[in-house]
């Protein structure tokens, strides 16, 4: 079994409404006893990477995107820039992009990858709750700002 290892703190930078909401949800949830444990283990958290990984194949195919793999990381491109976030986006194991792809943004797009399987269907309300600015971000921050364009 591999340890887990968590991802460095880094405080949100002027989070929205709705970041602070889903920071005190997420709060709420670890304060149950072994929840946090239980859905952050392999067997909860591996199936909730599929699934997402599932939905984004499903999102990229019904959107009629160009499927590929390059280094490593499986992509739909060619989408419309309404279907995904910012220059792109990874559910799961595919990230979803119109022409976003240079080599340093598919290495940091690849480290988000493994944070879904790390966290599963968890990482989207823990994404959310990191807040919207990629600079205060944690998951952003451990992906790499100037790899993912931000800085």
């Amino acid at each position: 079994m591999t340890k887990f290892v968590p991802t460095p703190y880094v405080a949100p930078i002027d989070p929205g409404r709705g970041a602070i909401r889903m920071a005190r949800i997420v709060a709420g949830a670890v304060r149950v006893p072994g929840l946090r444990r239980a859905l952050l283990s392999p067997a909860i958290a591996r199936p909730g990477y599929w699934f997402a990984t599932f939905c984004a194949f499903f999102w990229g195919g019904i959107l009629l995107g160009k499927f590929g793999k390059r280094h490593g990381l499986y992509y739909f491109d060619r989408l419309p820039r309404w279907a995904f976030g910012r220059g792109g986006t990874t559910l799961g194991a595919i990230y979803l992009t119109r022409d976003n792809e240079g080599d340093g943004v598919l290495e940091h797009e690849r480290v988000h990858t493994r944070q879904w399987k790390k966290y599963g269907v968890c990482f989207l309300p823990l994404y959310l709750a990191a807040g919207a600015d990629a600079r205060g971000n944690r998951f952003e921050v451990e992906a790499g700002l100037r790899r993912g364009g931000y800085l």
